[in-house]
């Protein structure tokens, strides 16, 4: 990636953050919180935030800075399928080779590097979103450490089990404690969630809102315990769950049952509530672990083959130099 191109970067991630409502309409932005978020200096951020401006998505005040407009879908729209995000399949192919267990578990940038073929700013901005991920960390000095993560379909469902256990528990608790605040900005997300252009946004938006969801909830309990479980395992399922195939239709039903959770907390039917989440958490590990199962076989069927081939090769060279010798007697 050009240093040219970082810009354009940042202003496609920024309109995405308003197509899935993640930035809402009237809401401050500056430059340094940007630049932090994406881990880049605020020069590039200050241009994109310009381009953002000059296309009608982001209006500056005088010594107030910048603002988020009202968003206009079909502008949005257009704007995205002007620039669509090559990082992205960068990114998955590094994931990819995570969960298939070719990566070593610590690595360099230049490793990543010479086994990709990528520029120092591409294996840099890769990381980069993979540590906001929660899936690498930059290792204290030199080189970076990649994080535990659920691997097989056999973890991602222990994982749905566990959360089926504490979510709803967590609800029941007696510290539990309404912040209308907080239920009033999930609503708001799950809403717009609903009414946003699907396609518009990348896959991990998706799943970070869902995944925000469920952690605002269980705060609430009172009990730390609780959140900090969710959380890990949430980082644990992450790239198990971009294997899931996101579609609009379970989309749909997901902000549709989380907006019921919400309806049952506010009108005070904790007991419901907690129900309902048993249900909603246990109809989507029956939606995905279908999903993770086959996409589990498919890529050991690609390792294996890939395994199979290399001894057949050292086998070929085997008998190359096995004729040659014979020749030479």
């Amino acid at each position: 990636m050009r240093t040219s191109d970082l810009p354009q970067r940042i202003f496609t991630r920024l309109l995405q953050d308003i197509a899935s409502g993640n930035l809402r309409a009237g809401q401050h932005l500056g430059a340094q919180q940007i630049a932090d978020r994406y881990g880049v200096s605020r020069t590039p951020v200050r241009e994109a935030m310009g381009l953002l401006e000059d296309s009608g998505f982001l209006v500056r005040l005088e010594n107030r800075g910048f603002f988020v407009a009202e968003p206009d879908a079909e502008a949005i729209n257009k704007a995205l399928n002007q620039h669509p995000e090559a990082i992205d399949v960068d990114y998955h192919r590094l994931a990819d080779d995570l969960l298939t267990s070719r990566l070593p578990e610590e690595v360099t940038e230049q490793f990543i590097r010479q086994q990709y073929g990528w520029t120092k700013a591409r294996v840099n901005e890769v990381l980069v979103r993979a540590a906001r991920e929660g899936w690498v960390e930059r290792k204290e000095g030199y080189g970076w450490r990649f994080l535990p993560v659920a691997k097989t379909p056999e973890a991602f469902d222990e994982i749905y089990r566990f959360r089926m256990a504490i979510e709803p528990a967590a609800i029941l608790e007696p510290s539990f404690e309404l912040d209308r605040t907080i239920l009033l900005e999930q609503r708001r997300i799950q809403e717009g969630m609903l009414q946003m252009n699907f396609n518009a946004v990348p896959p991990e938006t998706l799943l970070q809102n869902g995944a925000l969801f469920h952690e605002e909830l269980i705060k609430l309990s009172g009990n730390p315990f609780f959140l900090m479980a969710l959380q890990r395992v949430n980082r644990m399922r992450r790239l198990m769950e971009y294997r899931a195939n996101v579609n609009h239709d379970r989309l749909v039903e997901q902000c549709t049952e989380h907006l019921e959770i919400l309806d049952l907390l506010e009108a005070g039917h904790n007991l419901d509530a907690s129900h309902k989440m048993r249900k909603h958490l246990s109809g989507a590990l029956k939606r995905k672990s279908p999903l993770a199962w086959t996409w589990a076989a498919g890529a050991k069927a690609v390792h294996s083959e890939a395994r199979h081939e290399e001894p057949a090769m050292e086998g070929e060279i085997g008998d190359m130099m096995g004729t040659n010798l014979q020749g030479r007697r």
